[in-house]
């Protein structure tokens, strides 16, 4: 599954020149964590989140590594400093950010890896969309009839143009099983690999056999 069938599309950005009391106004009324910065162009310069806005409440900076370490250094791309006014003076930057085609496993891992709630989906350099925690766990919360659709249509046909009908397949509360037998082995370790990452998943149990033991030849060969 791919970010783009997650994302809102109707989002809600800030200019940088914003009053922070503004953006801390916009979040509460919409009940939003946190929204993308952009210019004119719908470029993403920036994320304010209700951790930037707190910061500046409680008047402190961004830990640095010690104890007071702020008082004595310079701002950094990726935090705000105390007293900033403006959307743009309190942003986190570099945004991260995935585009449209972008795995929902990759973004899941985005996500915990950088410990944000949202992330702006850009395309072309410009902000079309936006996915979030809550939007991650709707797609880990989809039925087993919906993930073994994805399984044999999205992973096994469009991805890895393997002909599904010979395999047996079953989806039971997320756990799924896979049986038959594909044309090679490192055909076999990408179903594996892929099927794993279908949001919803919980575990695989996988008994495919190959016709030919292509990663075996290739052993041979770097010998």
């Amino acid at each position: 599954m791919q970010i783009r069938q997650l994302m809102t599309t109707d989002v809600v950005t800030v200019p940088p020149a914003m009053a922070l009391k503004d953006v801390a106004r916009l979040l509460d009324e919409h009940r939003f964590s946190g929204v993308p910065v952009c210019d004119d162009d719908q470029h993403v310069l920036g994320v304010v989140s209700e951790t930037d806005i707190v910061r500046q409440e409680q008047g402190l900076a961004p830990e640095r590594g010690r104890v007071f370490r702020w008082l004595v250094e310079p701002k950094g791309d990726s935090a705000g400093t105390v007293g900033a006014r403006t959307a743009f003076e309190a942003m986190t930057s570099p945004a991260i950010t995935v585009a449209p085609i972008t795995d929902v496993a990759r973004a899941a891992r985005l996500m915990v890896e950088k410990n944000v709630n949202r992330l702006p989906v850009v395309e072309h350099g410009q902000i079309v969309g936006i996915v979030t925690r809550a939007d991650l766990v709707r797609a880990f919360h989809r039925s087993d009839e919906v993930i073994e659709r994805e399984i044999r249509e999205d992973v096994l046909v469009r991805l890895l143009w393997i002909d599904p009908s010979p395999l047996e397949i079953s989806v039971h509360d997320g756990e799924v099983a896979i049986a038959g037998n594909v044309a090679n082995r490192s055909g076999a370790e990408l179903v594996d690999a892929y099927v794993r990452s279908v949001p919803g998943v919980v575990s695989l149990v996988s008994n495919l056999t190959w016709t030919i033991d292509d990663l075996a030849r290739r052993t041979v060969r770097s010998l």
